[in-house]
């Protein structure tokens, strides 16, 4: 028991660590626009900040298709994962954020497949090799974490602590923050990841999209900022 669960652990650590080289490094999504205009200035402001990209962006995007990518592979509907690609691609309006989560599916189906090879994932690096995929990281999250027997609740917090332990990172290195500061923010936003995987659980595939302007928009405006540390 102890050693099947280990097996399943130590690829989720590997998976959620900020050092795991996705190119996740190089992405603020959006949040560089507001450190540059002062609208985040120190560890409260991003804490906030932060706290609203989750619960108005990323449990309605990255964070449900994650949950709808797993249950199609619990349920063999493979021509589910092939919409989910599109829809997360399609939906995404800011470029930056759009050919980032495209860099960093293609770059982590690519790492993944070498891992943890699955005859899954191999499918999807195929469909992403041939143009008939773009290659999203919630996605291939959900393959390996399926692969290694996760539940699918693990698998979403997992895939949500994953993101945000990465923007932690980048704002540490964007503000700039203190490393103390950095993983006091970490611990403080725990419950609210916990919250997110309930709300994430209940929604629907109606419900996907549904995300704040505000957030989009300076993702948008992030590519006419002069000076960038980030790539979106």
């Amino acid at each position: 028991m102890a050693t099947a669960m280990i097996n399943a652990l130590f690829p989720l650590l590997q998976l959620c660590d900020s050092n795991f080289p996705s190119g996740a490094f190089s992405h603020s999504f959006g949040l560089e626009t507001y450190i540059q205009e002062q609208n985040i200035t120190g560890r409260d402001s991003f804490a906030e900040a932060l706290s609203i990209f989750i619960r108005k962006q990323l449990v309605y995007t990255d964070g449900l298709a994650c949950r709808l990518a797993f249950e199609s592979l619990e349920a063999g509907e493979d021509a589910s994962l092939e919409e989910l690609d599109r829809l997360l691609y399609v939906s995404c309006l800011a470029e930056e954020s759009r050919m980032g989560n495209k860099r960093i599916g293609e770059r982590m189906a690519k790492l993944c497949s070498e891992l943890y090879p699955s005859s899954a994932l191999s499918n999807y690096v195929a469909r992403i090799k041939a143009k008939q995929a773009y290659g999203q990281p919630a996605i291939v999250f959900a393959l390996v974490a399926y692969h290694l027997n996760v539940s699918k609740e693990t698998a979403i917090g997992a895939y949500l602590y994953a993101n945000v332990s990465s923007l932690i990172q980048n704002a540490v290195r964007g503000i700039p923050l203190g490393q103390t500061d950095g993983q006091k923010i970490l611990v403080g936003i725990q419950p609210l990841i916990g919250k997110a995987v309930d709300q994430i659980l209940q929604l629907t595939i109606e419900d996907f999209g549904a995300v704040s302007p505000g957030l989009e928009i300076a993702q948008m405006r992030h590519e006419r900022l002069h000076v960038r540390l980030f790539m979106s």
